[in-house]
């Protein structure tokens, strides 16, 4: 199995009509899965619209073309606005319940290290087993010329990705005490906002102005050899630079921002796996020599199984905890490729997914 491959061209409306049209049955799975998580926090269909139509409200203020994009995917497959919201808005809507599911491991090496002297960006995306039939990779050029080539669930317009600057985002679930507070953008509205921007990574980082209600974690990357970790919580944000030319994260806070970690409520593998990421690539990048393949090998690493780096399902936990690993990506900046495995990546082949052959033809999830 791989992930259906989507591809899009125009502007905003153009996007999101054609993604909708073509993404229609993945994303009406997608809503009625859930539809079952949101129950399970007591919150009906009526009440997650009537929440998705304020994120959508806030969507419109600050990210006009975003907003834009995801109205029209709503009208294209023909699902409730405040439904395709409220799936950008999953995290929002699901933090009642507290941290359950942990979710990611994300590592950047600088070209100093790496044997082609390219930045490299990959990460462990980590969530419900229920989502993987729903995921798909997106490509999307606009009508400035700007590319996007990202992993995300269907109805969402971004998870891990890299767009035609060089500039590459991953992203970890955080969760602390400034949660819940009203108002802000989506969690996966942040994170496409990143990778939207047509003038590379000084724009790319102005995603902390946006409001927000959930915590989130971004790792943003670019060619040439930068990477900034960003601890984005409400009305706070930390800031992390690579060490030895490696940069890791898990679910965590790491810099000294203000607030209370929750992960210390639940504690489990977080706590160990950017660590153990860094372990593993430090031979190779003291040699000046990480490859992709390198990169990809740590990313498969079982310490701790079933939670570890690649994570894998316990079936003796709570279904609501079960998590594992729906898929692992490899990006180089400078070469504007990614590597997209479909499943926990000791199991599953990669993909790779260019941008500069991507647009040839046109693909259908149909």
């Amino acid at each position: 199995m791989t992930f259906p491959l989507l591809v899009a061209q125009g502007d905003p409306v153009e996007i999101g009509a054609s993604y909708g049209e073509q993404a229609r049955a993945l994303i009406e799975g997608n809503v009625e899965d859930y539809r079952a998580r949101f129950r399970a926090v007591d919150l009906g269909t009526t009440e997650v619209r009537r929440l998705g139509e304020a994120f959508r409200t806030a969507t419109h203020e600050h990210t006009p073309r975003i907003a834009a994009t995801l109205d029209a995917v709503a009208e294209g497959c023909g699902v409730a606005v405040g439904d395709i919201y409220a799936i950008n808005a999953r995290t929002e809507l699901m933090l009642p319940a507290g941290m359950t599911a942990t979710e990611c491991t994300s590592v950047a090496v600088m070209p100093e290290m790496t044997v082609s002297g390219h930045t490299l960006l990959a990460q462990n995306w980590d969530w419900f087993p229920s989502q993987r039939p729903y995921t798909l990779v997106l490509a999307t050029r606009d009508e400035r010329g700007h590319e996007i080539v990202c992993l995300t669930e269907a109805g969402m317009l971004a998870k891990t990705g890299l767009n035609s600057t060089g500039v590459g985002v991953c992203v970890n679930l955080l969760h602390c005490d400034r949660d819940g507070v009203p108002g802000g953008v989506p969690y996966h509205v942040l994170i496409r906002a990143a990778l939207d921007q047509p003038h590379g990574i000084s724009p790319a980082l102005k995603v902390t102005s946006l409001p927000r209600s959930a915590s989130i974690n971004l790792l943003i990357g670019a060619a040439g050899g930068v990477a900034v970790d960003l601890e984005i919580a409400p009305g706070a944000t930390g800031r992390l630079l690579p060490t030895d030319g490696l940069l890791t994260h898990a679910n965590h806070f790491v810099s000294d921002i203000d607030v209370r970690d929750a992960i210390y409520d639940i504690g489990g593998s977080s706590l160990f796996r950017d660590y153990r990421l860094r372990q593993l690539l430090a031979s190779s990048a003291a040699d000046q020599a990480v490859s992709t393949s390198d990169v990809a090998a740590a990313l498969r690493d079982h310490l701790g199984f079933p939670y570890a780096i690649c994570r894998h399902v316990n079936h003796e936990d709570a279904a609501e905890l079960q998590s594992l690993t729906c898929s692992s990506v490899v990006m180089d900046l400078d070469e504007q490729v990614m590597l997209v495995s479909d499943g926990p990546p000791c199991g599953s082949a990669f993909r790779e997914i260019s941008l500069g052959t991507v647009f040839d033809s046109q693909s259908s999830a149909a």
